[in-house]
């Protein structure tokens, strides 16, 4: 696995992590759990951070390896039978360790390349059997050692710059020629491309010219053991947040590709219009500029609801299903996005999504089922259909009953049995 600029231990939610270091960790313990041997390879950002992090295994009793047994295990052929292998994180020095922007991270692909490459040469020839490169930058290096190896290279694109040019919030910055550049060769070269909905595979083909035979739409999982129902109040206490008012939820990077600044402004047209403000709860860090949320919060002032905006930071997955419990609807107003982790993960603890109709939230939302979709990212209509919902209790009900019953399609063991057939397809291939 290659994901070279986000680790998938970082917390998502801030920065440039988010639900690619969820799918990256999750795939690779899925896979692991089938018996596959994955290493992940990550920039390392920092000088403190270990060469290589071991996520113990389990043994064939179910419990967590040691330390010893991980080693035993990492040294031999193959794991015995009923044993989960550990899963290797390797933090490759390549370039600046920290302040680094990602659109100046082309310059330490090479860097980062050579790095991988030393690692393989310590090992037997024919170690890796399939590298699977994360977003574009992973596809550059992953083409230099799909080649040398002479392996397959299998692509997950995550997003892709060219969806996201065409759906820019105002004032927000085009993703460079350079990045569409590097997608369109590491399309071309892919043996395989996956792509998380049936939307991004026709992007695939029809802005990228991929290959249709080449691309395999695989849904992403959900933890559907930690993200289950619970109940409300009692989460809502743990948390400190009110029982007796309407909470929307929105969870993800503060920035302007997940618009949280239009859920702002229809609680401000709410408050203008004299109907009931829901209390909007924010969690999530800064992506990109270190001022996003002080921004976010100067525009709650602005339009006059600053008292209804709560700012959280990112939560640890076992919390963020709590967050999820607590609120009575999460808000998605994304301007573009290739899958939408978070509507499904929401759906999965019984929670209504409402959600803007893009990309793969298209997939995940049922409309006027789960949820609702709205189209467009006006204020006016997203006040509109937040206000109504929260004001029919049994509409409310009707679609928290048929959120999980969606999300049960979407399982990690599912994505990884999948994952492994488009791997023996680009081996044959």
């Amino acid at each position: 696995m290659l994901s070279v600029h986000t680790s998938p231990l970082d917390q998502p939610g801030t920065g440039d992590a988010g639900g690619m270091n969820v799918y990256v960790l999750e795939l690779s313990r899925a896979l692991a759990a089938r018996g596959a041997r994955v290493e992940v390879f990550t920039r390392a950002t920092s000088s403190d951070l270990p060469e290589t992090v071991v996520l113990p295994g389990t043994s064939a009793d179910g419990s967590e390896m040691t330390r010893d047994e991980s080693r035993e295990v990492l040294l031999a052929d193959e794991a015995p039978a009923g044993v989960v292998p550990p899963i290797l994180v390797h933090h490759v020095p390549a370039g600046p360790f920290e302040r680094l922007d990602k659109n100046d991270l082309p310059g330490v692909l090479c860097g980062m390349a050579a790095g991988v490459l030393r690692s393989e040469a310590a090992r037997r020839p024919g170690w890796y059997d399939v590298v699977h490169s994360h977003y574009w930058l992973s596809g550059q290096v992953g083409r230099i050692a799909a080649d040398r190896w002479e392996v397959p290279l299998v692509h997950t694109a995550h997003t892709l710059a060219r969806v996201k040019n065409a759906a820019l919030a105002p004032g927000d910055d085009a993703e460079p020629a350079a990045r569409v550049l590097g997608e369109e060769q590491v399309v071309s070269e892919a043996d395989a491309l996956v792509a998380s909905t049936p939307a991004e595979a026709r992007e695939l083909v029809e802005l990228y010219g991929a290959d249709p035979a080449r691309v395999h739409v695989v849904e992403p999982g959900v933890d559907l053991r930690r993200f289950t129902p619970g109940d409300r109040d009692e989460a809502r206490r743990e948390l400190g947040l009110p029982t007796d008012r309407d909470v929307v939820l929105f969870a993800g990077r503060v920035q302007a590709l997940k618009a949280p600044d239009v859920l702002v402004r229809a609680l401000g047209v709410l408050r203008a219009q004299g109907r009931p403000v829901p209390l909007l709860v924010v969690l999530g860090g800064p992506s990109g500029r270190s001022t996003a949320v002080r921004e976010l919060q100067a525009l709650a002032s602005v339009c006059g609801v600053a008292d209804d905006v709560v700012v959280r930071p990112p939560a640890a997955r076992d919390e963020l299903a709590t967050w999820y419990r607590a609120a009575d609807v999460v808000a998605m107003p994304s301007r573009s996005e290739s899958f939408g982790l978070v509507a499904a993960e929401a759906q999965a603890t019984g929670v209504p999504v409402v959600a803007a109709a893009v990309g793969g939230l298209r997939s995940i939302v049922d409309d006027g089922v789960s949820g609702l979709l709205v189209a467009g990212h006006d204020p006016q209509r997203w006040a509109d259909v937040l206000a109504d919902l929260l004001a029919d209790p049994e509409r409310l009900a009707r679609y928290a009953a048929a959120a999980r019953t969606s999300s049960e399609r979407f399982g990690w063991e599912a994505a990884a049995d999948q994952v492994l057939k488009v791997y023996e397809v680009a081996r044959e291939g």
